[in-house]
């Protein structure tokens, strides 16, 4: 089981980079489409799942009922220094995003 929760949170976690990344490029290219939109409602969401749950991813929290292992990536397939900076380099990178997207739209 552990395995399969390890592949569905690199999944979920490869989806929710490329739409951090995307708000960036169209922050930085100047394209506001549907895309864009739907991007920015997932981070929020996931910011939203964050906060209730102690900041804590909730795959996390399902996945530790299936080991004892505590690594920083016992519950997903990216290495250990990926995974322990992930929320800040990419909660960052939103940012920086989101905030060319909004000066750009003005």
């Amino acid at each position: 089981m552990i395995k399969f929760i390890k592949i569905i949170h690199t999944l979920i976690w490869a989806i929710m980079v490329a739409a951090v990344l995307y708000i960036l490029y169209c922050g930085l290219t100047k394209q506001f489409n549907l895309l864009l939109w739907i991007s920015i409602g997932l981070i929020f969401l996931e910011g939203l799942a964050l906060l209730l749950n102690r900041w804590v991813c909730p795959v996390t929290s399902i996945a530790k009922r299936y080991t004892t292992d505590r690594a920083d990536n016992f519950d997903i397939y990216l290495p250990i220094f990926l995974t322990k900076y992930t929320k800040t380099v990419f909660s960052i990178l939103f940012i920086i995003g989101l905030f060319i997207v909004i000066f750009n739209m003005i």
